[in-house]
């Protein structure tokens, strides 16, 4: 059965290139009309694309025009219809972020990867966390912390000494970023039911902002984060080189 294919590109020029290329060949629907979404740019547009296709039935097919890619495949205008045919899929949940600023203002995002807590101001931020209700860490001193999945446990977490983590695995990585006191604290593994949550101390004096992919808040006051099973993003990748695979394959590197 050939898939109706909607064609999305970043604005990069090899990537809009690349769009005209494969309209050329195997035609184009809107989204909402489409049995695959087929993505052209990097991981950002990837997470970009996810976002605004999360109330559509049709999975996401990446293709690097970018320069990571980590979350696409490679690129070919050969062959399409059968390597969406036998594409495998993996299935996503976002993480939920609840944030109030010191105006008392509530901001609500998404993230595939991470949520991520940064000091603001020439001073380290001082964090308390809190996980189910429970104070467990009353003064964290940092350059910021962040809680990841396991999708994004390669992207900023694993910059920050994060651990990798399996992508069927039901936990979130709790990463702390520069972390001054306690001395060289890295962070926990958490149950993915698990709800985060980081309250700014003397925020006025040490300004943070917080960011959930590539929304960002300043000024936080607190910050609460849960993994949100409602949604679910549907990905997929060539036979043998999906998350899974190239999450292992990045520990040996």
């Amino acid at each position: 059965m050939v898939q109706k294919i909607a064609f999305l590109a970043s604005r990069a020029p090899v990537a809009q290139t690349a769009r005209a290329a494969l309209i050329g060949r195997y035609g184009d629907v809107a989204v909402e009309k489409a049995d695959v979404i087929v993505a052209l740019g990097g991981d950002g547009f990837m997470l970009r694309t996810l976002h605004a296709t999360e109330a559509l039935p049709a999975p996401v097919y990446g293709m690097n025009r970018g320069t990571i890619g980590f979350l696409m495949n490679e690129y070919s205008e050969a062959d399409l219809p059968e390597r969406l045919a036998a594409a495998e899929e993996e299935l996503l949940n976002p993480l939920a972020m609840l944030a109030v600023d010191q105006a008392g203002n509530t901001h609500e995002a998404l993230a595939i990867n991470e949520v991520s807590l940064l000091r603001a101001g020439p001073q380290a931020a001082k964090l308390r966390i809190s996980v189910d209700g429970r104070v467990r860490l009353s003064e964290l001193v940092c350059d910021g912390a962040l809680v990841s999945t396991p999708a994004g446990s390669t992207a900023y977490n694993y910059s920050a000494h994060g651990p990798i983590l399996p992508i069927g695995a039901d936990v979130l990585a709790l990463t702390a970023i520069a972390a001054f006191r306690p001395r060289r604290w890295r962070g926990a593994l958490l149950p993915k039911t698990a709800r985060v949550r980081f309250d700014v101390i003397e925020a006025d004096k040490r300004p943070v902002h917080a960011d959930a992919d590539s929304i960002s808040i300043s000024n936080v006051h607190w910050v609460e984060i849960r993994s949100e099973p409602s949604i679910t993003h549907r990905i997929l990748f060539d036979p043998g080189h999906g998350l899974e695979e190239r999450l292992i394959a990045e520990q040996f590197t």
